[in-house]
C-alpha cells in the first residue's frame, strides 16, 4: 500500500504537466485510506480527480464521462479492474490508463497490459513514483497534440499504412484501432525502419521514463500491436523480434508527405 510516511506536501508542489491546465482524472479504487491519498497528491498537482470506490460505477464513469486519465485498482468490488479494462477497449475507448495492482508477479502484470492498460504500478508504490508514471503519460499526450514540421505524413509498407498526421492505421484498407501507446509504439520504430532498438530505449522514448524490471511493457504491447497487424502473430512481417537485443520495424518502408 502507500506509505503515508512517503507522503510530502512539498514533493506534491510541483506541477506533473502544465500549471495551467487542469487534467481530469478517475480513480478507482476500493481502498478509502489509498484513494484518499492519492486524489490528495494528484489534486495538488493541479489536477481534477473524480474517485470511485466500486468498480460497476467507475465502469460506469469511464463510459459516460470524458478523463484524460484512468487510475485503476485490479482488486474491486462489482467488476474488477481488469474486465473495466477490457470492456473500455472493447468500445475502443483510448483513455489512457494506469493500472494499480497488488498482484506482484510477472504473470498478472502482462495480464493486465495484455487488456489493454498502458502502465502500470505493483502495490506498495511511493507517491513520488505515481506522480512521475502520471507526469510521462501526460507528456506523452502533450507531445502528440502538438503540430509536426509536416502538415500529413504518410509511412506505407505493404498493406500497411500509418496516417501520422491524423494518428490512422490501416491495414488493407481497413481502419485498425490501437491505443495511444500502441500507435506511438508503432509509430517510433515505424519512423526508424530496420533500426533495432532494446525494450530499455522503447520503454524510455515511448513510455517517457527509465526503470529496470518494467520491460515487460514492452513486450506485452509487442503481443497486442502484432496481434492487431499481422495475420500471423507468430510470424510477424512488420514489427520483428532481433533475439537477445530487441524488436525493429521491418527495413523496407515508404515515407512521404
Amino acid at each position: 500500500m502507500i506509505n503515508p510516511a512517503m507522503i510530502n506536501p512539498a514533493m506534491t508542489n510541483s506541477a506533473m504537466t502544465d500549471p495551467t491546465v487542469k487534467k481530469r482524472l478517475l480513480l478507482i479504487e476500493d481502498d478509502a485510506d489509498i484513494n484518499n491519498l492519492i486524489a490528495m497528491n494528484l489534486s495538488d498537482a493541479n489536477h481534477q480527480v473524480d474517485c470511485c470506490l466500486d468498480g460497476s460505477e467507475g465502469l460506469q464513469l469511464a463510459m459516460t464521462r470524458d478523463y484524460d486519465l484512468l487510475v485503476l485498482d485490479i482488486m474491486l468490488p462489482g467488476i474488477d479492474g481488469l474486465e473495466i479494462c477490457r470492456r473500455l477497449r472493447a468500445e475502443q475507448k483510448n483513455l489512457p490508463i494506469l493500472m494499480l495492482t497488488a498482484r506482484d508477479s510477472e504473470a498478472d502484470r502482462v495480464v493486465g497490459l495484455e487488456m489493454g492498460a498502458d502502465d502500470y504500478l505493483t502495490k506498495p508504490f511511493s507517491v513520488r513514483e505515481l506522480q512521475a508514471r502520471v507526469k510521462a503519460i501526460f507528456r506523452r499526450m502533450e507531445m502528440l497534440n502538438q503540430p509536426g514540421p509536416e502538415i500529413v505524413k504518410q509511412i506505407r509498407q505493404d498493406d500497411l499504412h500509418i496516417d501520422v498526421g491524423r494518428r490512422l492505421v490501416e491495414m488493407a484498407g481497413c481502419p485498425i484501432e490501437l491505443t495511444a501507446t500502441e500507435f506511438d509504439l508503432l509509430l517510433y520504430m515505424a519512423q526508424q525502419p530496420g533500426q533495432v532498438f532494446s525494450r530499455t530505449e522503447l520503454l524510455s522514448a515511448v513510455w517517457g521514463y527509465k526503470h529496470s524490471g518494467y520491460e515487460h511493457t514492452v513486450n506485452s504491447h509487442i503481443n497486442r500491436l502484432r496481434n492487431k497487424l499481422e495475420k500471423d502473430p507468430s510470424v510477424p512481417r512488420y514489427v520483428l523480434t532481433v533475439w537477445g537485443v530487441g524488436y525493429k520495424f521491418c527495413d523496407a518502408v515508404e515515407d512521404g508527405a
